[in-house]
C-alpha cells in the first residue's frame, strides 16, 4: 500500500495534515489493513473506535469504521472521549483492539490514527512492525455475509473511567474533598472537557474553566508546555486558586501551575504522582530517556529502583511490565499506573496530584520546592540525512566523557555534572528533537549544548 511521502507512518499508526496527506480514503484503507492484522493475529473482530475534538474527527471515524467493516470487523463507537478512556474501555470490555482518531498535541490542521491492542494499550514495537508488514503487503481480509453495516454506539465510557479512578487504593475522594481545592482548568477545547469537570466535581473541588468546550477550535498551541499556558498562569492567582491544571486535546498529558501562577514544568506532574504512589506502595519506577532527573530523585528518596526506556508510551509500558514497576510514565506530563492500566492518563494524574496535596496539607509550590531544580531545553532541527548511530563518532568527539545510550537515537549523560543530552527523530513530526537537562544555574550551558548538538547533527558546526 503506497502512502504520500509526507505522511508519518510508524509502528504506532499514521499522522498527517488533514486533506493534504491524510484523507478519508487513506484512513479507510489503513483501517482495513489494521482490521485484517487484528483478525489474523487471532485477537477477534470486535474493535473500538474513538476520537478527540478535532473537526476532522467525525469524517475520519466514519472512514475508519467503513474500512474495518469492509474486512469483517464489528465496530463499537465510543464517540468523543479521552484517549485513556478509550484504551481503558478496550481493556475492560475485552475487545480485540481499537483505533483512536487523535493527533494529540499537534496543531488542529493535523490528525492521526493510533492503534491499540486487546490489552488496552498502544501496539508494542514488535506488534507495530508486524502490522506494517501487513499494511505494505496490501492483502486484506474478506468480509463474510451477514456482518452489521452500522457501528454499535457505546455510551458511559467516561463515567466508567471516573469510577475506576475514584476506586483506586491510592485515591481517597473524601479526603480530597475535605481540602475544598479551587482549581483553574484549561482543556484547550479538547476532549478533557468531557471528563475533567465531572471528575473535579466528584472530588469536591471548585472549578474555574478555560476553553472547556470540546469543539476542536484550539485558541492556543494545544501542547501543555509552559510557553503555551500564559492565560492559565494569569488566571490562577487572579482567582485565588490553589493550582491550575492543563491537558492536551486527547487528555493523556497533564501540566500544573502553582498557586503563584508559575508553570512548574510537565516533569513535575510525573515526579509528584510517583511520590504519592511510592508512599503507598514501594516498587520500581520507569520513565523515558527524555524525562527530568527530578523523577529519578523522587525514586532515590524512596529507595526504589529507577529504570529508563526509549521514548513512547508503548516502550515505557513494556519496560514497566518487564521490571514490575508500580508507577511510571513520561516527562511530558504522562502518568501510568498499572493498577488502572498501562496507559498515560491525565485524569488519573489529576486525582493523584490532588491526593498528594490533600495528604501533605501543603501548597503546590511548597511541595515542588523540596526537590532539586533542573532546566530542560528542547530544540527542533531538520532531520539529518544520516542515521544517528552513524554520527556517534562525531558526537563522541564533540562531547567527550559521556555515557552513551543508543536505544533511542543518541542519549549522552554526564552523571558528575548532573547533565544529559538526548537526540532523536520525532515520532509525531518530521523533525529531529534535541533535548538537554542540567542544573538550573547552568542554563546557559544547557542551551549551548542543544544548539551545538543540533548544529553538528544537521550539518552545521558544533
Amino acid at each position: 500500500m503506497a502512502f504520500p511521502e509526507t505522511l508519518i507512518v510508524s509502528v504506532s499508526g499514521i499522522r498527517g495534515r488533514v486533506g493534504d496527506d491524510l484523507t478519508p480514503d487513506l484512513v479507510a484503507r489503513f483501517a482495513a489493513a489494521f482490521g485484517t492484522f487484528v483478525q489474523r493475529r487471532g485477537w477477534g473482530n470486535q474493535l473500538a473506535i474513538a476520537r478527540d475534538s478535532r473537526s476532522s474527527g467525525p469524517a475520519f471515524v466514519r472512514a475508519a469504521t467503513a474500512g474495518l467493516q469492509a474486512v469483517g470487523c464489528r465496530v463499537s463507537d465510543l464517540g468523543l472521549v479521552p484517549t485513556p478512556t478509550a484504551l481503558l474501555e478496550i481493556q475492560e470490555r475485552a475487545l480485540a483492539g481499537g483505533i483512536v482518531v487523535t493527533a494529540s498535541h499537534n496543531p488542529k490542521e493535523w490528525n492521526a490514527l493510533k492503534l491499540a491492542s486487546p490489552e488496552g494499550a498502544f501496539l508494542t514495537p514488535e506488534q507495530g512492525t508486524e502490522f506494517l508488514t501487513t499494511l505494505r503487503a496490501g492483502e486484506l481480509a474478506v468480509a463474510v455475509q451477514g456482518q452489521p453495516d452500522r457501528a454499535e454506539e457505546v455510551s458511559g465510557a467516561v463515567d466508567r473511567h471516573i469510577e475506576r479512578i475514584l476506586g483506586l487504593a491510592v485515591i481517597e475522594p473524601a479526603r480530597i474533598a475535605r481540602r475544598r481545592f479551587q482549581v483553574v482548568l484549561d482543556c484547550a477545547r479538547g476532549a478533557g472537557g468531557v471528563i475533567l469537570p465531572d471528575l473535579l466535581d466528584r472530588l469536591g473541588c471548585r472549578m474555574v474553566g478555560i476553553e472547556l468546550e470540546p469543539d476542536g477550535h484550539f485558541s492556543r498551541d494545544p501542547e501543555p508546555i509552559p510557553s503555551n499556558l500564559a492565560a492559565l498562569c494569569r488566571r490562577v492567582p487572579l482567582e485565588g486558586a490553589d493550582l491550575g491544571m492543563a491537558v492536551d486535546p486527547d487528555v493523556d498529558r497533564l501540566a500544573l501551575v502553582d498557586e503563584r501562577g508559575r508553570a512548574i514544568g510537565e516533569d513535575f506532574t510525573l515526579a509528584l504522582a510517583v511520590r504519592h504512589v511510592l508512599a503507598r506502595q514501594r516498587g520500581p519506577v520507569v520513565a523515558n530517556l527524555s524525562t527530568s532527573q527530578v523523577v529519578e530523585a523522587v525514586a532515590a528518596q524512596a529507595g526504589v529502583e529507577y529504570h529508563q526506556s526509549p521514548v513512547g508510551e508503548a516502550n515505557v509500558a513494556a519496560a514497566m511490565r518487564a521490571v514490575g514497576a508500580v508507577v511510571g510514565g513520561e516527562g511530558n506530563g504522562g502518568v501510568i499506573l498499572p493498577a488502572l492500566h498501562y496507559t498515560r492518563d491525565a485524569p488519573l494524574g489529576v486525582a493523584l496530584i490532588l491526593q498528594l496535596l490533600a495528604e501533605s496539607g501543603a501548597q503546590l509550590s511548597e511541595v515542588v520546592a523540596e526537590y532539586p531544580h533542573f532546566v530542560i531545553v528542547k530544540g527542533r532541527f531538520p532531520r539529518p540525512q544520516a542515521a544517528l548511530h552513524e554520527l556517534r563518532g562525531a558526537v563522541e568527539k564533540a562531547f567527550p566523557g559521556a555515557e552513551i545510550d543508543e536505544r533511542d537515537g543518541l542519549h549522552l549523560r554526564w552523571r558528575d555534572q548532573r547533565t544529559w543530552l538526548h537526540c532523536r527523530p520525532s515520532g509525531t513530526e518530521p523533525i529531529l528533537r534535541v533535548i538537554a537537562e542540567g542544573p538550573r544555574e547552568n542554563e546557559a550551558e544547557v542551551r549551548r549544548l542543544v544548539e551545538q548538538a543540533g548544529g553538528l547533527l544537521t550539518g552545521g558546526s558544533a
